[in-house]
């Protein structure tokens, strides 16, 4: 079987015009390097040289086998390239889904558009999916990367929560709401206000933090006659179908017709986190480290709560 040595040694012959410039080249003995010429010659049964006196002259067949042999090289060393990017987590597709509560928009496409740019051999799918499914996919290995709102009631084996952000909770109402007109309202203002977002039993994420909140100023969101737990919400908010306690990062998406009140207790906010695997790829390990310093540099730089 031809190797790959006596490829490169077939290769830096043409190349280098001779026998011995090719062995002082390659840092070879020139007889190790005719030896090989010879096996190669003998398992293609064909004269690749015309040796002469003055330098080794191309066959016919020499010629019709170098650009391939330089080609086969070439390819060689892209594949091998392109493996060590991957086990390096250079390259690569990532999978990356995201809760509808945690919009794609200010710091967090701010790292996600510097990640991509940083690393030119990496592709990302990327799709909306709720908190739990998320979780489940990871640990199913159909998912990479989530980015969910926290708390998260149901826990896996082998996946671990990175915290990347804290933001404030701020009121969602019609703008023709009497409480749009507050320049900050208290959670106990909002106890017969009809809430449109009522946490599953089972499932934590952002209806389940502003439950918590308002469980602590002493009452539990009354439900609204329509209720949603998805971005859908807002459309709901807009028609005034009734209220819902939303984080500031939510505002990006926020349609006209919805005005966003701040909260007069400081201690409402909410957490986005990341979720991977603990034994996952050099990909996934990469990309979770360039995220999680990318939103601590955020952090320092803007005075906000990441961990």
């Amino acid at each position: 079987m031809i190797s790959t040595r006596q490829l490169h040694y077939f290769v830096a012959i043409v190349e280098s015009g001779s026998f011995s410039a090719a062995a002082e080249r390659l840092f070879v003995a020139q007889s190790a390097m005719s030896r090989q010429i010879k096996e190669l010659e003998a398992q293609m049964q064909s004269t690749l040289f015309i040796r002469t006196a003055r330098q080794p002259l191309l066959t016919d067949a020499g010629a019709a086998f170098y650009p391939r042999a330089r080609g086969l090289l070439l390819e060689l060393e892209r594949a091998s390239q392109e493996s060590r990017e991957i086990g390096l987590g250079l390259r690569g597709t990532l999978r990356l889904n995201h809760s509808s509560t945690v919009p794609l928009s200010g710091v967090l496409m701010a790292a996600l558009a510097g990640y991509l740019t940083e690393y030119a051999g990496v592709h990302m799918e990327i799709a909306q999916q709720s908190s739990e499914i998320q979780l489940q996919e990871l640990a199913e290995r159909r998912l990479d990367i989530g980015l969910l709102r926290l708390p998260v009631l149901r826990q896996h084996d082998g996946l671990e929560l990175h915290r990347l952000l804290d933001e404030p909770m701020l009121l969602a109402v019609a703008s023709q709401h009497p409480l749009a007109r507050e320049s900050s309202v208290r959670l106990t203002q909002l106890i017969e206000e009809p809430f449109i977002s009522i946490p599953h039993p089972q499932r934590g994420g952002l209806s389940y933090r502003a439950a918590e909140l308002c469980t602590r100023a002493g009452f539990y969101p009354k439900a609204a006659r329509v209720v949603s737990r998805k971005t859908t919400q807002l459309q709901l908010i807009q028609a005034g179908f009734g209220i819902a306690l939303l984080p500031l990062s939510m505002s990006a998406i926020a349609p006209t017709g919805i005005t966003l009140v701040p909260l007069d207790d400081e201690t409402c906010h909410t957490s986005i986190a990341l979720a991977c695997r603990q034994d996952d790829s050099a990909l996934v390990k990469t990309f979770v480290h360039h995220f999680r310093n990318a939103m601590a540099k955020t952090d320092s730089s803007q005075g906000s709560t990441t961990t």
